[in-house]
């Protein structure tokens, strides 16, 4: 990689006598920092890679036990958060063992909101997270029911079963939602946390993997808006939206849906705004990933793209990310970020 170029040569000579002797070999902290960036470079799935060289390394490599993880996690969070001026961040726990036992984090993001089956087949709280939620219970969890109860973070380890932790409440830091005209919109009761630190996903660098990898950028406001909020198979929220707005939800011709979309999103991006809290909009970021993109041709790189993630979820036509080609994503490329899907088994 031409970003490790100025390490001394003694540094790869070092490095193959360890693969020789030993089939692996320890990166340095630097080295895990650059290819940490590279691999957020090089994600065919994520819009906000213009600010790839902004990753700050939390490395924690040494830790040991699920508790002492569930610590590092805080203070992942601690540090993202920045007072709501959200930083990149990443921290990087034990690589992968020779005999193929891991550390890592079971559960998909350091913070979810559970979701819970009712008898009469509706869904309090986030329904992508039901599997999640009957999962944490089986362990011993138990929540208040609520729309919006933070599941505890569900962390794995070679020598322990899987062992949760209850996220601090001072460092899941909420955004109660509201409207900046409609002053019944607060009353829905609707919020969503700052940091998005996704860590169901395998960093690999170099020929070493590393399992428990969190890492997070800041929120797109229509991840919130236009996806959590508002799919059918989430918190599906446009029905009851709609209704408080008096629209004619009677056929799909008065465009009631996206009506209410908007509105909903228009209340994200305030509401995280008059909170103090960092996220950027579709539009901005859109035309940030264009201005990426040619950079990334300027330096002579191609930049994998997989044109169905970095377009929004709303609005698309009218982002100049929607109007072009990009070149295909290399599912092969390293360093990146590889996806573990969860089952719902131990």
């Amino acid at each position: 990689m031409p970003e490790l170029a100025h390490l001394p040569a003694q540094r790869r000579r070092t490095v193959l006598h360890h693969l020789e002797q030993t089939g692996c070999y320890l990166q340095t902290a630097e080295e895990i920092l650059i290819g940490a960036k590279l691999a957020w470079r090089n994600h065919a799935r994520c819009v906000g890679r213009k600010h790839w060289r902004s990753l700050k390394l939390l490395d924690a490599r040494q830790v040991r036990s699920a508790r002492d993880l569930a610590e590092v996690c805080w203070e992942h969070l601690r540090v993202a958060t920045n007072g709501g001026a959200i930083q990149s961040m990443i921290t990087v726990g034990p690589p992968r063992q020779a005999d193929g036992r891991e550390f890592r984090i079971v559960s998909p993001q350091l913070i979810r909101y559970a979701g819970y089956r009712n008898g009469d087949g509706t869904v309090t709280g986030d329904a992508a997270n039901i599997t999640l939620t009957e999962f944490a219970r089986k362990l011993g969890w138990r929540g208040a029911r609520t729309p919006f109860d933070i599941l505890p973070l569900l962390i794995s380890t070679p020598d322990e079963p899987i062992r949760w932790f209850d996220v601090p409440p001072e460092l899941a830091r909420e955004v109660e939602l509201e409207h900046p005209e409609f002053e019944w919109f607060a009353g829905l009761g609707l919020r969503w946390h700052a940091v998005p630190a996704v860590s169901n996903m395998n960093l690999e660098i170099g020929g070493v993997t590393y399992p428990f990898a969190p890492f997070n950028g800041w929120y797109l406001g229509a991840e919130i808006g236009a996806r959590n909020l508002s799919d059918t198979t989430r918190y599906n929220m446009l029905p009851l939206i709609a209704e408080m707005m008096c629209l004619d939800t009677r056929s799909e011709r008065t465009l009631w849906r996206d009506l209410a979309l908007v509105e909903l999103n228009r209340a994200v991006l305030y509401s995280f705004r008059k909170a103090g809290v960092y996220l950027v909009d579709h539009h901005t970021v859109a035309k940030q990933f264009c201005d990426h993109v040619e950079r990334e041709k300027s330096a002579g790189r191609a930049c994998p793209t997989d044109w169905s993630w970095i377009n929004p979820p709303l609005s698309s036509g009218l982002t100049p990310t929607f109007h072009r080609y990009y070149d295909p994503p290399d599912l092969d490329i390293r360093p990146n970020f590889v996806r573990r899907d969860f089952s719902g088994e131990a």
